[in-house]
């Protein structure tokens, strides 16, 4: 039991660090917002919604504690975005690939009308930023799932297998 509790940290470590590493590249949004969905839905995947939702909790708090994210009320609506993206997809996974695929398209568009609602309402951004967390941040979830997808359908399942530390 406690080799699983040690894997699983580890393996969430490592989908953290590849999600945060992206944002300090300080690519584009359409390279980056891909890049941290695509390994929220890995994490997911392979170590349970959890992984997914601790993943998606830590990365804008990375960001903006290291400089990327300038707007201290930013990171709270993101990991509530974060949040309803990786546990659809979580909650939809294991009724096959049309769960899947499901999963993504809801959880991408629950993270869409929240953040979409919560820039305008809950914190008044700037225009700025509500153009970057309403509709781009819909393309870049469902951007990033798909990505996964093909990653998880082309891969073989022992270097991504479906929720890997669950007992059998």
């Amino acid at each position: 039991m406690r080799n699983k509790k040690i894997m699983f940290i580890t393996y969430t470590a490592v989908f953290l660090a590849l999600a945060a590493f992206f944002p300090a590249l300080k690519l584009p949004q359409f390279i980056t917002g891909p890049a941290v969905n695509f390994f929220l839905i890995l994490a997911t995947y392979t170590l349970g919604i959890l992984a997914g939702v601790v993943i998606g909790c830590l990365t804008p708090w990375i960001a903006f504690l290291s400089g990327l994210m300038p707007v201290p009320f930013l990171p709270p609506l993101i990991m509530v975005g974060n949040g309803l993206y990786t546990l659809s997809f979580g909650l939809f996974k294991k009724y096959g690939w049309s769960g899947k695929v499901g999963g993504i398209i809801v959880g991408s568009v629950l993270k869409y009308l929240f953040l979409s609602y919560g820039v305008r309402h809950f914190v008044k951004a700037p225009p700025k930023l509500v153009l970057m967390l309403s509709t781009p941040q819909l393309f870049t979830a469902l951007t990033g799932g798909v990505l996964a997808l093909i990653v998880i359908a082309i891969l073989p399942k022992n270097i991504f297998p479906e929720d890997m530390l669950k007992s059998k």
